[in-house]
């Protein structure tokens, strides 16, 4: 099971012939276990303002494993980020922490292009097919 980051959708959906996007898409062709959580589906459909593009997203994503962020999961993000911080790194989106803490939870492997991800995997056995963004 992939956990897909927001980082990776936005790309996707605009188009952009990227390392990333072309792993999603081959993901997607193969038919892989593709998931959401929450935050990554929030995060993806805020930025959306056009009504029509907005729905038609809602209807692509619908399909997608979606992983539910329990109780365990917000403790273990706040925990991620406080150890990380007590070793002088800090994380700088909360809601990396709370996905990096759902695809530990449910051993998905993530797919991003966001470098707070790389920092978390030095400390955490975090599974990434990733690239890191500049």
């Amino acid at each position: 099971m992939i956990l897909v980051d927001t980082s990776v959708w936005i790309d996707f959906f605009a188009g952009r012939n990227l390392p990333q996007v072309q792993v999603l898409e081959y993901l997607i062709q193969t038919d892989a276990d593709l998931a959401l959580c929450g935050i990554i589906l929030t995060e993806i459909l805020q930025g959306i303002s056009n009504d029509k593009q907005h729905q038609q997203v809602r209807d692509y994503l619908e399909p997608l494993l979606r992983l539910e962020i329990t109780e365990a999961i917000w403790l273990e993000a706040a925990e991620l980020y406080r150890n990380l911080r007590k070793q002088g790194i800090t994380i700088r989106k909360t809601n990396d922490c709370i996905i990096a803490a759902t695809a530990l939870h449910y051993k998905a492997r993530l797919l991003h292009n966001d470098r707070d991800f790389e920092a978390i995997q030095q400390h955490y056995p975090l599974q990434t097919n990733c690239l890191v963004a500049n």
